[in-house]
């Protein structure tokens, strides 16, 4: 028996019923086959406890790892509201490890180290991939990779995104079996049998002048050539407008308007989303955005976003190397604020590389982790970054 991936969803408002079904749909796909894995994205509306509670009712031996979201996805498109979605994989040649790492606002590069070496301690084997799902609400997701990083090794394959909240940006919630927690990562490591290509690509387009950071520290960016961080948006929005971003949450406000950093090793500009603003202009990010960097505004476009989209597919496929039979997208909640409505045109234009057959699952995130340029055939070069408003495609095979 080979690899084997099946994907259920499922709406409705009792929170142990919805995990049971969307398992349940997806376990019965196996055609008897028992899944070693289930993959579970589900909306904040739920009852955290209570779904995964009805997940495991139908799975009980099986890992489970997973993520609350700012949006499911399957292999029909973005789910249209709240809703949970599960992947059930069974393979008797790949094995799966899973680990916890706690106190994110405490430690971030602590708590990414000790999910790694959680994971590491139960296999002799070398990791093929690691998975990973972070809170970046209370902590640096760029500490949090670095942290896997250094338990790891700088080149390992990791990939992964950041937990949602439907948009509230109030808690996000990591899965691990029975439990959901809160401030913590949850990482997933493969071993045995396993191929994996992956495609990174965001689209946004660099828009004015590039401005020095001239201080900053972690996640929040005090100042731009001398300036409040905040004048760069004053500078293009207006006084009045900026204003506004003190008062209500510049995430919602911003969106569409992040900032960029180039960086060595990406032919693409790694995108910073901004999240608070304080009463100084200093801007919180979802990552930090180092002092002596450049710093470019952003736009984003659907025409642009769509096609990189199918760009970052071809180059999964490409680099697997071969016939995908699970396909993990992890899609920051820009992209679907971008498109509005027609978010499911990028979700059709993956399913093109990927195929539209081929059972899919993922999420609207709050930040991605993955290589840059999705490098992972020339093991030296894969440098495994924190991106925002990017697109990425993990596709799995043997």
């Amino acid at each position: 028996m080979s690899l084997q991936s099946s994907v259920g969803l499922s709406y409705g408002e009792d929170s142990y019923a919805v995990g049971v079904t969307a398992c349940q749909s997806a376990v019965t796909q196996l055609n008897g086959d028992a899944p070693n894995l289930i993959l579970a994205f589900a909306s904040t509306h739920y009852d955290q406890a209570k779904v995964l509670a009805g997940i495991r009712s139908v799975a009980p031996g099986a890992l489970l790892v997973g993520s609350s979201t700012a949006g499911e996805i399957t292999t029909t498109g973005p789910a249209k509201r709240h809703s949970v979605a599960v992947m059930a994989i069974a393979s008797p040649d790949i094995q799966f490890y899973a680990g916890v790492g706690e106190n994110i606002a405490t430690d971030a590069r602590k708590a990414g180290k000790h999910v790694a070496e959680a994971v590491k301690r139960q296999t002799k084997e070398p990791l093929k991939a690691f998975m990973m799902f972070p809170d970046v609400l209370v902590g640096n997701g760029a500490d949090i990779v670095r942290g896997v990083l250094d338990s790891l090794g700088e080149h390992s394959l990791v990939v992964g995104g950041a937990s949602g909240d439907d948009f509230e940006f109030k808690k996000t919630y990591q899965y691990l079996n029975d439990k959901a927690y809160s401030g913590a990562v949850v990482g997933l490591g493969f071993t045995g049998n396993l191929k994996i290509g992956i495609g990174v690509k965001h689209g946004w387009i660099p828009i004015g002048l590039p401005l020095k950071v001239t201080k900053s520290k972690g996640s929040v960016l005090h100042e731009l050539d001398g300036k409040p961080a905040i004048s760069i948006y004053e500078d293009y929005f207006g006084v009045e407008t900026a204003a506004q971003l003190k008062t209500e949450t510049l995430a919602k406000l911003a969106i569409t308007y992040p900032l960029g950093i180039r960086t060595k090793g990406s032919e693409e500009m790694l995108i910073r989303d901004p999240i608070t603003v304080d009463e100084k202009g200093s801007i919180t990010c979802a990552a930090e955005i180092p002092e002596g960097s450049e710093v470019q505004l952003m736009i984003g476009s659907r025409e642009e976003a769509v096609k990189v989209a199918k760009e970052a597919g071809e180059k999964a496929i490409a680099e697997l190397g071969g016939k995908p039979k699970a396909v993990v997208i992890f899609n920051c909640i820009a992209r679907s604020k971008l498109f509005g409505d027609r978010a499911g045109e990028e979700i059709t234009a993956i399913q093109e590389a990927v195929g539209a057959s081929v059972p899919l699952i993922g999420f609207y995130t709050y930040g991605e982790q993955a290589p840059l340029g999705g490098e992972v055939l020339n093991i030296n070069k894969c440098n495994p970054a924190f991106h925002n408003e990017t697109v990425v495609i993990a596709v799995l095979g043997e």
